[in-house]
């Protein structure tokens, strides 16, 4: 008979690239892993791995997490994310470096990381406080309730690359406008200032059609309403949407201001050719007054 489920883990939960390749995964996780229970889903694979399974992953033997004989979970997600539930660090990097690197699409260059604790609970609801999940013992080996709150987890952390990478945009063009509030011209070039929209374009496009990250899952359409409940609740005390209205509003606030200074230098370029045509048409005319002088012999 399994022991009651009882006790605290840890839940990591990476964005290690842009996508993972799902084809290429499942068969890593069938070769390297036939004992795992498997799961498919839209946009994602569950892999639950019983203890002695987990263990097999470390180097070092280490026991996973106590989670009191539930066993520990691994959801990788499609849009480049990698959810743990019950596992120790070593283990963790165990499976990102023997299966999901393998599998990546467009790795990042730094991996994002969040990190919260899973508490299995005999008489409180669900709920989360403090990054502290809590989940009631009838739903610990459910792994259907960690899918609920895993999606939730999963596009906070997705979302978290965009925050930083917006961040880093708004350090690489704050000078623009101090720029030309002090010297009346933008010092960076017409070509690097395009290239700067671009970036902002392509983030802020990108963020707008990964409607894996900014919507409801397809999961919880036909998933029990208790399910989309749990998720609802995840997502509101992780702000989901109040960060995507401020993230997109960044991006907006970004792109008028770098068209703002595309236009400013496009006004000053055109300003300058306008000055050259008229000193152009002044030599010319200057030109023929000399041509009219010669023919009358005053010069």
């Amino acid at each position: 008979m399994m022991p009651a489920p009882s006790g605290r883990a840890r839940i990591t939960v990476y964005c290690i690239a842009e996508a993972l390749d799902r084809v290429k995964l499942e068969s890593l996780i069938r070769i390297k892993h036939p004992a795992w229970e498997t799961h498919s889903y839209q946009d994602v694979v569950h892999a639950r791995l019983p203890g002695p399974a987990a263990n097999s992953t470390t180097s070092g033997g280490a026991p996973p997490d106590d989670m009191g004989g539930v066993g520990s979970d691994v959801f990788f997600f499609e849009y480049g994310v990698v959810a743990f539930w019950g596992l120790q660090q070593q283990q963790e990097t165990s499976i990102l470096r023997t299966l999901a690197v393998s599998a990546e699409r467009s790795p990042l260059a730094r991996y994002e990381r969040d990190e919260f604790v899973f508490n299995i609970s005999v008489s409180e609801p669900p709920h989360i406080q403090n990054d502290t999940i809590t989940i009631n013992r009838r739903q610990a080996t459910d792994h259907q309730v960690r899918l609920a709150i895993s999606h939730a987890l999963a596009q906070s952390t997705k979302l978290s690359v965009y925050e930083e990478r917006v961040v880093a945009l708004v350090e690489e063009s704050k000078h623009l406008p101090q720029d030309l509030a002090l010297h009346g011209r933008v010092s960076m070039s017409t070509k690097k200032l395009a290239q700067l929209i671009g970036k902002v374009f392509l983030q802020s496009s990108t963020l707008n059609l990964l409607s894996t990250v900014m919507d409801t899952p397809e999961f919880f359409w036909s998933a029990p309403d208790q399910l989309q409940a749990l998720y609802e609740r995840a997502c509101e005390y992780l702000e989901l949407d109040t960060r995507a209205e401020v993230l997109n509003a960044r991006f907006e606030v970004l792109q008028e201001m770098l068209d703002m200074l595309r236009d400013h230098k496009n006004n000053s370029h055109a300003a300058r050719l306008e000055w050259i045509i008229i000193w152009l048409l002044l030599v010319d005319v200057i030109l023929m007054l000399f041509q009219l002088l010669s023919l009358f012999g005053l010069v």
